[in-house]
This record gives C-alpha cells, sequence and structure tokens, in this order.
C-alpha cells in the first residue's frame, strides 16, 4: 500500500503525525490540535483517518475544504469488521475492536509517510506503541477527556490492586485519586462499574499503557482545572510512576463550522431573541433520552415559559449513546414522540432543531443564556470557551464525572434531581432549573463565573505568553531540533 508523503518545505518542517479513534469527540480535539500544529507551529502534519463505520458527521469534517495546506487528510484502508462489532457491541469494546483491525496497515503507513518525528494518539488507539517502538517513534497521547479522568487512569491499576473485595461502584467512601477531588461511586464512568466486562477489560489496558507515552497532551487550562494539574505537577504519587511529562494545550475547540440552510434559521430566530434568554439543549453527537423523559423535558420547557432551542432526536429506551456511530446520519420526525401541539403551543417562544445544531454559533450568540448539555468535555470546552453556564445532564461515559465537577468544583454548572419513584427528571424539576438559571440569583453567578473562565481560556491561548500556547510550541520546537 503506497501512501502519499505531504511535501516538506526547505526548512524541513517538523512531521507530525496525528491519530483519532472514531467518533466526534475524539476527532474534533484532534483535528483542532493538527490544525494549531500546522498553522500556529510550522509542523507539516498527516491526520490518520480510521474510515471504517464513519459517521457521516465524521466524513464531512475531515473533508472541509478549508484545512490548512500542511495538513493532509489520510484515510486508512478499511478494515472489515462486521464479524466482530454489531449495534449491540458496548461502545468500548466497539472503538478498541475498529481501531485493532483497522492499525494493522499502520507500520507501512508511517514507513510510507517517512517516519514522522512523532505520532499524537488519542486514549484508545494505544496498539500504536508498538508499532512506534519498533520504528523509533516517539508517541504522544493526547487525552481528550478531562485532566480529573486522566489523574484518576492513571490512579487505576493502583485502585484495582487495593480493591480486591468488590466493585468500585459499591465502596462506602469516594475514592481519593492523590492531590485531586474525590471521585464519588455513583459518579464513576460506565467503562470501570463492572471489573468482569470487557469495557472494564479494554479500559484497563488503554490507560495501563499512558505511562509508556512520551508526553501526554491535555485540553485543558489552569483556571478552569487548578488542583488537579496542580497534583500532576507536585504529588509524589505521579512522580513515582512515573507519569510522564504533560502539556495543557486547552481549550482546543470548533472555532467555525458549516451553517447550513436549516443552520441559518436556527441563528436568525436567535437575532430576534433578548440577550441572556436562550436554553440551548443539545445532548452532544450520540446523546439521546427514553420516550418517557422527552415527555417530561417538553412539558418542563413550555411550563417555564422560556426561550429554548432543542436539538431533538427520536428517543430510544436502553442506550443513551445510540447515535454515537451514527451522528449526522439520522432522520427524526419530532410530531411522532414529542407531546401532541407542542410544537404550535411554544412556536413564539421554541425553536425545534432535528439531530444538528450549529452549536458552536449558538453557544457564541449573546443571546443564548444557558447549556442543557450532556456534559461531554467538548461540548464543556465549547460553553466555557463562551462563557456560558450549563445545565448538566450526564448520560454516559464520564460525563458524571465532568458534571460533577463543573457544578461543585468550577461553579458553572447546575444538576437536575432525578424523582427516585418516576425514574425521571419531572416537568417540575426542568421548569424549576431553566427558570432559576434564565431568571434567578443563582444563575447570574454562574453566568459571571461562567464569563471569568471564558477570559482565562482566551488568556491561556494567547501568542504572546498564553500559557496554553507555550506548552505546545515549546514541545513544537523540540521536534524541530530533533
Amino acid at each position: 500500500m503506497a501512501v502519499a508523503v505531504p511535501p516538506h518545505s526547505e526548512t524541513m518542517q517538523p512531521h507530525v503525525a496525528v491519530l483519532s479513534s472514531p467518533g466526534m469527540g475524539h476527532i474534533i480535539p484532534l483535528l483542532e490540535l493538527a490544525k494549531r500544529l500546522a498553522t500556529d507551529h510550522g509542523c507539516q502534519v498527516s491526520f490518520l483517518n480510521i474510515t471504517a463505520e464513519a459517521s457521516a458527521a465524521q466524513t464531512q469534517l475531515l473533508r472541509a475544504p478549508d484545512l490548512p495546506p500542511n495538513l493532509h487528510v489520510i484515510d486508512l484502508p478499511e478494515a472489515d469488521v462486521s464479524a466482530l462489532v454489531s449495534s449491540e457491541t458496548p461502545i468500548l469494546t466497539r472503538l478498541s475492536l475498529i481501531v485493532r483491525e483497522n492499525l494493522r496497515c499502520l507500520k507501512t503507513v508511517l514507513v510510507d509517510l517517512g517516519k514522522p518525528n512523532a505520532l499524537v494518539i488519542d486514549l484508545f488507539c494505544t496498539q500504536a506503541f508498538e508499532v512506534c517502538e519498533e520504528l523509533s517513534i516517539p508517541v504522544y497521547s493526547f487525552c481528550t477527556p478531562s485532566a480529573a479522568l486522566f489523574t484518576f487512569s492513571l490512579y487505576l491499576p493502583t485502585l484495582d490492586r487495593e480493591v480486591v473485595d468488590c466493585e468500585f461502584v459499591d465502596l462506602p467512601e469516594p475514592i481519593r485519586v492523590p492531590g485531586c477531588s474525590p471521585i464519588r461511586p455513583d459518579d464513576l464512568l460506565d467503562q470501570v462499574r463492572n471489573r468482569k466486562s470487557e469495557e472494564y477489560e479494554w479500559f484497563f489496558l488503554h490507560v495501563s499503557r499512558l505511562p509508556l507515552a512520551a508526553g501526554v497532551f491535555l485540553n485543558t487550562w489552569e483556571e478552569l482545572e487548578p488542583v488537579t494539574l496542580k497534583a500532576i505537577r507536585e504529588n509524589p504519587f505521579y512522580h513515582l510512576l512515573p507519569a510522564p511529562p504533560v502539556y495543557p494545550v486547552g481549550p482546543l475547540v470548533k472555532e467555525t463550522e458549516p451553517i447550513t440552510e436549516s443552520d441559518a434559521e436556527c441563528l436568525t430566530w436567535l437575532d430576534n431573541q433578548p440577550p441572556d434568554s436562550v436554553v440551548l439543549l443539545a445532548l452532544g453527537s450520540g446523546g439521546t433520552l427514553t420516550a418517557a423523559q422527552v415527555t417530561e423535558v417538553a412539558w418542563g420547557l413550555e411550563l417555564s415559559g422560556q426561550r429554548f432551542i432543542w436539538v431533538v432526536r427520536a428517543p430510544t429506551e436502553d442506550d443513551p449513546s445510540a447515535t454515537f456511530f451514527n451522528v449526522g446520519g439520522e432522520a427524526n420526525d419530532p410530531k411522532a414522540f414529542l407531546p401532541d401541539g407542542f410544537l404550535e403551543r411554544t412556536k413564539e417562544v421554541g425553536h425545534v432543531v432535528m439531530s444538528w445544531a450549529p452549536q458552536v454559533a449558538v453557544l457564541r450568540h449573546p443571546s443564548t443564556g444557558v447549556f442543557w448539555s450532556h456534559c461531554g468535555w467538548n461540548s464543556t470546552l465549547e460553553s466555557m470557551t463562551h462563557g456560558v453556564p450549563m445545565i448538566a445532564w450526564p448520560l454516559y461515559a464520564e460525563q458524571r464525572m465532568n458534571a460533577t465537577v463543573l457544578a461543585e468544583d468550577v461553579g458553572v454548572a447546575v444538576k437536575p434531581m432525578a424523582d427516585p419513584g418516576k425514574g425521571v427528571v419531572t416537568r417540575e424539576e426542568v421548569k424549576r432549573v431553566v427558570s432559576m438559571v434564565i431568571e434567578g440569583e443563582e444563575g447570574k453567578a454562574m453566568r459571571h463565573r461562567a464569563r471569568q473562565i471564558k477570559e482565562s481560556a482566551a488568556e491561556g491561548l494567547r501568542c504572546d505568553g498564553g500559557s496554553s500556547y507555550d506548552s505546545l510550541s515549546r514541545l513544537a520546537n523540540d521536534w524541530k531540533v530533533n
């Protein structure tokens, strides 16, 4: 298999390959890192694209016409995984099997590229370590979730050895990751809740390889996660592992996105709303609700009387990540699952969008007052970058951890309370929370704090002394020397 080698300039720019596992939550931040390396730090970048089971949104993103000229997307030959995975395969197991089968060509690809100066991978592409050791190519890991999850991941092998008589979720006390805020067992990510599961085996395999990295990129910055970053720098536990060097380079988020005709209608509607008055309800690239919860959300929004943009998807009963591998490809008719008459009764204050919205443009808009989010890390960073507080509605993966950090440590989010008897967040609770964030004093305080975080994010990315900019610049300079 021959791979087109990106042209190098006469100054021999460093050549960096970037490899992401499937899923928009992984591809977006790694593509943004690739863009920064290409445009701000003088690197030639090859973005290695795993095309197997690629979503429509992934394909559209990587075919964008405005990518930098020194960033080349290289499609890896597609491996047939149909005998290994199905729609019933748990999400991390499915991801890991797709990656494993599609990286069998990695050695050939890297050799054909002329052996890049470095390879950057995400957390679930760790098969690359063996290949790159053979080729003497340093591998850097990009931890696309929070720094809090990164430290938990470094601590997991120790926790696994020490806790032998129960599951982590059954522990009577919070888990005390060295130097970090304690994690309540109820907030643990899905993949570590059953140590006998294949999901746990895959997660444990990937995170146990983190110390093999030449360095780790973190999509965060000092003001957002100060306690965790201080722990990584100063706590003896991480020095003794030893943990690899850490480079906080965030926030790396989408700055622009294509605007469709439907998107333009949404933004025009937003132009006609007062400042800080609109609730954006969007649950990420993979998130869905049950039918009962969709009904309660609809009634709660209507009863609140607040303005809203709702990105709706058909409900699912047993898989809140149902659209992870199909984002951008699903079709919905909201009248089929929203309460009768809801669209007509709320047409003066609400705008319902099918499946996907121009999230960055909506969050940037001055009329947006709060982001009702699943608390995926990309969406969280987009909200913070634009100074928008959040209603935290975690669905899967590490989102419960993120929600707690945002609400209790950072002070920019509120978590609605589910009714334990009904198994849903009721319409009354939806009404209370939405009204509080838009009109109440607690909402004003959250908005003020979110705007402080926004200012610190911009400061970190400044090219004349910003901490995140300098962190990436130092490493790019090292690649030039080597």
